[in-house]
């Protein structure tokens, strides 16, 4: 074995020889070997072959400082990408919430009219603000017609935002609005609200004025307000065309009136008759309502209402002044009294970031206010000749050969301003141009047209939200970037 083991390794040892030898036979000395060749030229020469080194360092070099100038440029230009990206869409941005130390709870109530064949519009908001500590309470109402930033639509109309995105839109833009946090929402439909009206046996209310108003193809069938002056008791089909019922006054009226009821229904809920029913009417009704307030929250405010009526429930409407931009109205906000409102409703001070964050709003939204801004008259009063007219002249049905339409394309498809025009010809409406919008500047398809005549829009064969506002006979139709043919 050893022997055998011996001869295998000369073996490998020869073998690893020649192969060694063979891997150097450019460097053998032999006698017909030039003496380019030899091993004795390599070595004077091989100081040449190394001073190609320096050659192919400088080229890494040179190609190395090339990738660092790229990437500086490409951070460069990503960075102003970045700058640019950020100053546009911060021009925009709703306002940050800032949250300050308070007890108080923040609670929005909505009322929305919602429709078979439409998202629904939100007639009715309001935040009530409630101090558990010391039991009172404030309601401030926000009309429908402010205008205000609504994230991903620009400045709207406030109550355009429950069309955008429901409750939890309109929410993130009241608390962008008031800048502060809102705790919980009620959100009552307008069929609900006659059932929890009955819920509770009726409302006294003292109607102020005579109140017509007849509108055949709004509610279902038809809608008819007819309510005459003096104290009545109200069931929920009566109560709804009282809070309902809007005329010259606009939103201002109509809010003074819902305030009214709102505390007319709170003196009913706090009889002596309710008090003891008041976990099973809230139990009746609250298929009715939607609401992320818990039921024991809700016993406990209700529980509370007899001392809040007693230390007087204060209620005011978001100050401001009407106007109108490309004849649509508007309720242009006092921002800085309206957070300081909301601040002493919730028993707080106003911080210096707070201070800041509403003079930074206030020159936004201001800098947003279209140059066509025209402001209304804020008077209140009200002629005797206007009285007599409500209640004398009962308004003429609309028709859609009343109404003028105008079209704008912002879907950035072709053919779709001419083809929704064709649409609205065939169901009698008179076009008066199309137009081509901006692309990139409305998400939805919107139609925007007198209260009176909203419901002449209603079952297009497009996705759409209706809207309020413009002049009687006249609408706009916006073809947003939701439009499918």
């Amino acid at each position: 074995m050893d022997k055998k083991t011996d001869i295998d390794t000369n073996d490998k040892t020869e073998t690893n020889t020649i192969s060694n030898e063979n891997n150097t036979d450019n460097t053998l000395d032999l006698p017909d070997t030039p003496e380019w060749i030899s091993r004795k030229w390599q070595e004077e020469h091989s100081s040449e072959k190394n001073s190609s080194a320096p050659k192919k360092k400088y080229v890494k070099k040179k190609n190395y400082n090339r990738l660092i100038a790229l990437i500086i440029i490409l951070v460069a230009l990503i960075g102003g990408l970045i700058y640019y990206l950020y100053t546009n869409n911060n021009e925009d941005a709703a306002p940050t919430v800032t949250t300050q130390q308070s007890n108080a709870i923040n609670i929005m109530i909505m009322g929305v009219d919602r429709r078979a064949d439409d998202v629904g519009r939100s007639d009715t908001l309001m935040v009530l603000t409630y101090n558990p500590a010391d039991k009172k309470a404030s309601l401030l109402s926000l009309p429908r017609d402010t205008r205000v930033h609504i994230e991903k639509n620009d400045y709207d109309k406030i109550n355009h935002a429950y069309a955008y995105g429901g409750h939890e839109l309109t929410k993130k833009t009241v608390e962008a609005f008031l800048n502060v946090p809102v705790d919980y929402y009620v959100m009552i439909d307008v069929h609900a609200f006659e059932k929890i009206i009955d819920a509770v046996g009726g409302v006294d209310i003292d109607v102020e004025k005579r109140m017509y108003y007849e509108d055949p193809w709004d509610d279902d069938g038809g809608l008819v307000i007819d309510l005459y002056p003096g104290k009545q008791h109200m069931d929920g089909k009566t109560a709804i065309q009282y809070v309902r019922y809007r005329d010259g006054e606009g939103d201002i009226g109509r809010i003074t009136r819902q305030q009214k009821f709102i505390k007319a229904f709170m003196s009913q809920i706090i009889s002596p008759s309710i008090l003891p029913k008041l976990p099973e009417i809230i139990q009746n009704i609250s298929s009715a309502i939607q609401t992320d307030m818990p039921i024991d929250k809700m016993i406990s405010l209700m529980t509370d209402l007899p001392t809040v009526q007693q230390n007087g429930l204060n209620s005011t409407m978001v100050p401001g002044k009407p106007a109108y931009i490309e004849d649509i109205s508007y309720w242009i906000p006092d921002i800085a009294k309206t957070r300081q409102l909301i601040a002493q409703n919730m028993d707080i001070t106003l911080d210096e970031a707070a201070q800041k964050d509403t003079e930074q709003t206030i020159t936004q939204y201001e800098k947003s206010l279209p140059k066509g801004l025209k402001m209304g008259n804020n008077s209140d009063e009200e002629t005797s000749s206007t009285e007599e007219k409500d209640a004398k002249e009962k308004p003429v049905p609309v028709k859609n050969e009343d109404i003028t339409v105008l079209v704008i394309n912002s879907s950035g498809i072709n053919g779709a301003g001419a083809e929704v025009a064709d649409i609205l010809k065939h169901k009698g409406f008179k076009i008066s141009s199309v137009e081509t919008g901006n692309t990139s500047s409305r998400e939805h398809t919107t139609i925007t047209a007198n209260e009176n005549e909203l419901n002449c829009f209603y079952g297009m064969p497009f996705t759409c939200t209706i809207m309020s506002g413009g002049s009687p006979g006249q609408a706009t139709v916006n073809i947003g970037l939701d439009y499918q043919k």
